[in-house]
């Protein structure tokens, strides 16, 4: 797949436009998105990602398109799961609900930039060694394990995370617990304070560093393509903050996505240790020979990671049916 430097600068220039739109279009003015609101944008930036497959499959082929939409169904499905910390981070600041988009969409820009440096670095380092796949792959298969035991903890291990980051800000910089408006910075007695929004903000940033650790060797598992890798995560962060405030109210009944996240990350794990088998080069392995093992393919990777988001859903749905209509009659 050869991408001219013209068409990265175009692809570069075109997402960031679409930030700049959403930021002066939604964000400036400070409000609370509607539910039609927040539906309506959250299919305009999907249907723009899923049209932006389609571009791939008329320019480079079907097959590096059938790259694409597993890399961002998969990236997608991670920042869905996202969504829980930046509730948490949220609520643990008490950000009104107005000032909510404007940390959201920084930290989302914020998040592309970290995650197109660790792109960079992946795409140079598998290039130079094969065996990096290794690596991946066994991070992968240890994250698995990590998010199923964490399961129904991990927002609580998270939070301590962000928690010690915060702490650490406010002992480096003056801060006060006062909102002013949704200003990152304030004055107050003639003195410039940061605000808990910027706490919050940098919060999240941290959070995004995380799990660009896991969802970028997770993507390369499914394309080693920089060019796809870099277009599947814009697309998969874009409307992420729409679907913030369309789901939100959704995410407590999704008690088996991390199951299912657990199970995509170890499938794809195990999808890069066989790739690495099969271009194996280390001498201690084989003779520094390629090991004779079945590779699984695009579209076999894509049926999986679909068809473990669909079970993880309906069961969460299926499981969490009875505590909202015990609500629901209570009330």
């Amino acid at each position: 797949m050869h991408v001219t430097a013209l068409e990265w600068g175009i692809t570069i220039a075109v997402i960031l436009g679409l930030f700049v739109f959403d930021f002066f279009a939604h964000v400036r003015t400070p409000h609370e998105p509607t539910f039609r609101e927040s539906g309506f944008w959250s299919a305009v930036y999907i249907g723009i990602a899923l049209l932006f497959g389609g571009f791939v499959a008329w320019k480079w082929g079907s097959t590096f398109a059938g790259e694409y939409y597993a890399g961002f169904v998969t990236e997608k499905a991670l920042s869905v799961d996202n969504l829980f910390i930046f509730l948490i981070i949220m609520s643990s600041f008490a950000v009104p609900r107005i000032y909510q988009q404007k940390v959201l969409l920084i930290g989302i820009v914020l998040a592309l930039v970290m995650r197109g440096a660790f792109i960079a670095v992946g795409a140079a380092a598998i290039s130079a060694f094969s065996w990096v796949f290794y690596l991946f792959g066994a991070f992968l298969i240890y994250t698995a394990v990590n998010l199923l035991r964490e399961s129904g903890h991990e927002t609580e291990a998270e939070e301590r995370r962000d928690s010690r980051i915060v702490a650490l800000a406010k002992r480096v910089l003056p801060t006060t617990d006062q909102y002013d408006g949704d200003k990152l910075v304030t004055r107050i007695a003639g003195r410039k304070v940061v605000t808990p929004l910027l706490l919050a903000l940098l919060a999240i940033g941290f959070a995004d560093l995380l799990f660009a650790l896991d969802s970028i060797p997770a993507i390369y598992g499914l394309t080693n393509e920089p060019y796809l890798v870099f277009t599947a995560n814009a697309f998969a962060l874009m409307g992420l903050r729409q679907l913030y405030f369309l789901i939100g109210g959704l995410l407590d009944r999704l008690v088996y996505l991390s199951y299912g996240l657990a199970a995509i990350l170890a499938f794809i794990g195990v999808k890069l240790v066989l790739h690495a088998l099969h271009e194996n080069t280390l001498p201690f392995i084989n003779g520094g020979e390629h090991v004779a093992v079945p590779e699984i393919s695009t579209t076999i990777s894509l049926g999986v990671i679909l068809g473990i988001l669909v079970i993880a859903t309906v069961a969460s749905l299926i499981k969490t049916r009875g505590a909202v209509e015990s609500r629901s009659g209570s009330e």
